[in-house]
């Protein structure tokens, strides 16, 4: 009886994958692109906008590989047992963090970032997208895990409930 409930529970919440996601609102692409126009007055405002509509584009893409169900640690919860192949967050940042520096956008680089580092229950990985040549902790978070696939940025130092470190390791980073 144990296992048919535990079977029955799986199933039943295994079905709450995320629906594919609708184009980010026009509002939403601007608001990131104005992000990372205050980054530095040199940044262009067009490869701000394409950097945000590829961001919100490989997000949605993303999510459909992954196969998303919310929320998001009961989607860690199903990849940690087998039922799902990946999405956990640090593959996010990852996937992310790769396809972001094979397009080479010339006015920003890509950092990762690790909230909580080594904590099992909280650690939190997100990308940090800074102008070419600037500071990580003055960069934008992009974080498409926490919100099961609905694309949540601000800035480093104002992200209301992580405090982000550079992860320095993880990532082709010059400093």
């Amino acid at each position: 009886m144990k296992y048919f409930l535990s079977f029955v529970l799986i199933y039943f919440f295994s079905g709450c994958s995320v629906k594919p996601a609708a184009s980010p609102s026009q509002e939403k692409v601007m608001q990131l692109t104005q992000q990372f126009i205050r980054l530095d007055r040199s940044v262009s405002y067009t490869e701000a906008q394409m950097l945000a509509l590829d961001i919100f584009d490989y997000t949605a893409r993303l999510t459909q590989k992954y196969d998303l169900v919310s929320p998001p640690m009961f989607h860690n919860f199903l990849v940690n047992t087998g039922i799902r192949e990946g999405g956990l967050c640090y593959q996010w940042s990852d996937a992310l963090y790769e396809h972001l520096l094979a397009k080479k956008y010339p006015g920003f680089e890509f950092h990762l970032a690790v909230a909580n580092e080594g904590e099992y229950w909280s650690e939190h990985n997100a990308l940090v997208v800074v102008q070419k040549g600037g500071r990580v902790e003055e960069g934008v978070i992009v974080d498409p895990w926490r919100h099961s696939g609905k694309l949540f940025f601000a800035k480093f130092k104002e992200d209301p409930l992580y405090q982000w470190k550079h992860r320095r390791n993880r990532c082709q980073c010059k400093e």
